[in-house]
């Protein structure tokens, strides 16, 4: 498999990839991977250290495609092979492509993987790393031009795939990467559960976090809640309410590899402007709903999770519902887990391709149905 993974700057992509390519050695399976920007620096060792894109436009293309070039040649017949490099850059130049058409064709990749992460932690490693002063809402634009480049190069390259991916925040997606490029065939699942409403009810919290662990256990997931700015929002909404200005992000695991830990995942705690929050109000809402559905679109399946609330109610938010709704319209296999005891009505049992009572009875017919992940990928 030989993959191209793109991404904003700010993602920090060399520390993770080298996550997935440590948990791929673990099992057997080898990976390489090769970092354009690092190996432009390599050959231009009169460049500072995060100055590189400082540089005259006509001097950095020819440094990427030198550096291209070299990749080409030295990846050839090899197994499993990882790009790290960018689709779109957002500079003091404006914005530029990061890439050579007729470079990446003859490459001849399989698969294109966008890198996303929380927009805030994005920002802070940016002003962190780099002498750049950028909002908030320049990052959001930034990541939507991204995947949105990064998608158009995958569809002109005929016969590619491309998927969208979290870093990680609950769940390491260092596996789900793994699993992309090592077992592409593997089933893929978008896990469907209630978040905002939800998010002061610890029991339900726990319940929920159980099925998404499951669920990544033996399938390769796309977890809606790995990107989680609409809380950053609602609590920038409460400090706004009683005058502060800045609150709190950071200081989270967030993306580490098991038994290797991401150096870039780990974020110090740093302060948040409240009013740039309130700036990307719109955005993160867009972005959440452009985002979940092209998760679901890119899943063979669809898995919702309905806890049982205080009182008996279903846990059954109006974004879950329109998940399903979308899975449905667009012929992926539906499976929920209804918890509660009330029934579910005929908008939830008529659009579903199986109704379960629990986590372990799903699970159960989906190995039945030799659905899961087999083998040593899914056994770790």
């Amino acid at each position: 498999m030989r993959v191209i993974v793109t991404g904003q700057v700010g993602m920090d992509k060399k520390a993770y990839l080298a996550g997935v390519a440590a948990q791929a050695d673990r099992i057997g399976d080898a990976i390489d991977v090769y970092h354009v920007g690092d190996q432009m620096y390599a050959e231009a060792p009169d460049l500072s250290p995060g100055r590189i894109l400082d540089l005259p436009l006509s001097r950095l293309t020819s440094l990427r495609r030198a550096v291209f070039r070299d990749i080409i040649n030295d990846s050839a017949g090899h197994e499993n092979v990882m790009v790290n490099t960018h689709a779109t850059f957002r500079w003091r130049h404006g914005l530029f492509s990061a890439f050579d058409f007729d470079q990446v064709e003859a490459f001849k990749p399989d698969l294109f993987v966008c890198l996303v992460d929380n927009i805030e932690v994005v920002h802070h490693r940016l002003h962190r790393d780099y002498e750049i002063d950028a909002t908030l809402k320049d990052c959001m634009v930034w990541r939507e031009e991204e995947i949105l480049a990064t998608e158009l190069l995958s569809k002109a390259v005929r016969g590619s795939r491309f998927y969208i991916l979290s870093r990680g925040r609950h769940i390491p997606t260092t596996r789900t990467l793994h699993r992309l490029v090592c077992d592409p065939g593997a089933r893929k699942v978008y896990p469907s559960f209630p978040m905002s409403h939800v998010v002061d009810m610890p029991g339900v919290l726990a319940e929920i976090d159980a099925f998404r662990d499951r669920l990544a256990e033996r399938f390769i997931t796309f977890d809606p809640g790995d990107v989680d700015e609409k809380l950053l929002l609602e609590r920038a909404i409460e400090a706004a309410r009683v005058g502060d200005e800045f609150i709190e992000a950071g200081g989270e695991l967030a993306g580490a590899g098991e038994g290797e830990p991401d150096a870039g995942a780990f974020v110090r705690p740093f302060k948040v402007s409240v009013r740039e929050v309130l700036d990307i109000a719109g955005d993160i809402d867009g972005q959440i709903y452009m985002r979940d559905f092209r998760l679901i679109d890119q899943s063979d399946m669809i898995v919702s999770f309905i806890p049982e609330l205080p009182g008996g109610l279903p846990g059954l938010s109006s974004g879950v519902e329109r998940e399903l709704h979308h899975a449905f319209e667009h012929t992926k296999e539906v499976y929920i887990v209804w918890k509660p005891k009330r029934t579910p009505s005929p908008f939830i049992t008529e659009t579903a391709t199986q109704v379960f009572s629990t986590v372990d009875e799903a699970m159960s017919y989906f190995e039945r149905k030799g659905m899961v992940g087999q083998g040593s990928l899914f056994e770790q």
